[in-house]
C-alpha cells in the first residue's frame, strides 16, 4: 500500500500516468531494498537518454553555438548536483525504498542545504553540501521508466519530463559563473602551474584525471566523459584551495567594482549572505595600518570561501577599523551580485 501511495504521489508530480507501474516502482527502490527489483537497469538507460536528450534540445536552442560550448551546457544540465536538486526540488527524495540509514542522514542534509537556496539561483557546480549520487539516479531511473513506458519516445519523453530538470542551465548561466575546468586553467596559469587533464575509458566508465607540474591532484569517473572531467576539475579546485594563495583562487571577477560604494551594515549583511548559503564567516584582516594616533588610516581586506572559490577583496582608506571592514564587505556583496554568487 505505501509504494502506490508513493508510485500514485510520483505521478502527480511528473504529470503523467504509467502504463506499466512496476516500471516506477522499480526506478524508486535502491539497491539496498531486499526482494525487490532495484533501478540498476532503468538508471543505465536514463543516464543516456537524458544525455540525448539534452543534446536535441541544445541543438535546436543554440543553432550558432559550437559543439565545445553545448557539451559544457549539456555536462552542467545533466551532472549529479543538477540532477539531485531536481529531486529534492520536486520532492522527489521522500519516495525514494531504501534499507540503509547512512543515506537517510545524506538526503536530509542535502535537502536542507537546497532547501535554503534561492528557487531562482541556478546551482551548477556544486553547492554548500555534496549531493547524493542517488537522487540523480532516482530522476535518471523515472526518466528510463517514462521512456520505455511511452514505448521509447524521445520527443514524448521531453514534453513529459521536461518541468523537472528546471531550470535549465543557459549559455548566459554559464558566462555569469566560471565553469570549473575554465577557471582550473585560469588559476594554474595565474599560479605559474601546468595544468593536463587525461581521460581514459575503462568499460562503461570514463575517468578524468587532473595533472598540475606532472603531480596527479585530483581524478573523478563517470558514465559520461564530461561529467568525468567536470568532477575532476571541482575536486582539483577543492585540492588546489589549501596550496595556493586566497587571492589567486579568486575569479578574476572584482577588478571593476567602484572602490567608494558602500553599503550600509554591510558587515551583517554580508555574513547573513554567508549564513544563508552555508558558507564559512567572512574573515577579515588588516592590510594598511598607518599614520599618527591622531590621524590613522586603516585599509581592510574580508575573504569568504563558496564551494567554487576563495574570494578577497580589499576596501579603500578609512579612519576606523570598523569603516575599513565595511567597505571591504560592501564591495564583496556587490561583486557577489554583479558575478551573480548571491
Amino acid at each position: 500500500m505505501k509504494m502506490e501511495a508513493s508510485i500514485s504521489a510520483v505521478e502527480k508530480i511528473i504529470g503523467y500516468t504509467f502504463h506499466n507501474k512496476n516500471l516506477l516502482e522499480q526506478a524508486l527502490t535502491h539497491t539496498s531494498y531486499p526482494e525487490a527489483i532495484s533501478y540498476e537497469r532503468l538508471e543505465f538507460v536514463g543516464d543516456a537518454v537524458l544525455g540525448l536528450a539534452f543534446s536535441n534540445h541544445l541543438f535546436l536552442a543554440y543553432t550558432s553555438v559550437d559543439p565545445g560550448q553545448l557539451s559544457l551546457l549539456r555536462a552542467a544540465n545533466v551532472s549529479t548536483e543538477k540532477l539531485a536538486r531536481a529531486a529534492v526540488r520536486n520532492g522527489l527524495h521522500h519516495y525514494v525504498r531504501h534499507n540503509t540509514l547512512s543515506i537517510v542522514d545524506m538526503i536530509n542534509e542535502f535537502a536542507e542545504a537546497v532547501d535554503s537556496e534561492d528557487d531562482c539561483v541556478v546551482v551548477k557546480y556544486g553547492g554548500s553540501v555534496k549531493a547524493p549520487k542517488i537522487l540523480a539516479d532516482i530522476i535518471e531511473s523515472i526518466a528510463a521508466a517514462v521512456y520505455v513506458d511511452v514505448d521509447f519516445d524521445l520527443k514524448r519523453l521531453w514534453v513529459i519530463i521536461r518541468g523537472l530538470l528546471e531550470p535549465i542551465v543557459t549559455l548566459q548561466d554559464l558566462d555569469q559563473k566560471p565553469q570549473p575546468v575554465t577557471m582550473l586553467y585560469e588559476i594554474c596559469q595565474k599560479n605559474g602551474k601546468k595544468v593536463e587533464i587525461e581521460q581514459h575509458r575503462n568499460g562503461a566508465k570514463s575517468t578524468a584525471s587532473v595533472y598540475v607540474d606532472g603531480e596527479l591532484v585530483a581524478s573523478a569517473s563517470s558514465d559520461q566523459k564530461d561529467i568525468a572531467r567536470l568532477e575532476a576539475a571541482k575536486a582539483a579546485l577543492d585540492k588546489l584551495e589549501s596550496l595556493f594563495p586566497a587571492t589567486s583562487m579568486m575569479p578574476d571577477c572584482c577588478g571593476d567594482i567602484d572602490s567608494t560604494f558602500v553599503i550600509e551594515a554591510a558587515k551583517q549583511k554580508l555574513y547573513a549572505v554567508c549564513g544563508k548559503k552555508k558558507w564559512p564567516k567572512p574573515v577579515y584582516s588588516i592590510e594598511k595600518d598607518e599614520g599618527t594616533p591622531q590621524d590613522k588610516i586603516f585599509v581592510c581586506a574580508v575573504q569568504i570561501t563558496t564551494p567554487a572559490a576563495i574570494l578577497k577583496m580589499s576596501g579603500d582608506e578609512k579612519s576606523r577599523v570598523k569603516d575599513a571592514e565595511n567597505s571591504a564587505a560592501s564591495l564583496m556583496i556587490r561583486a557577489l551580485q554583479q558575478h551573480k554568487y548571491v
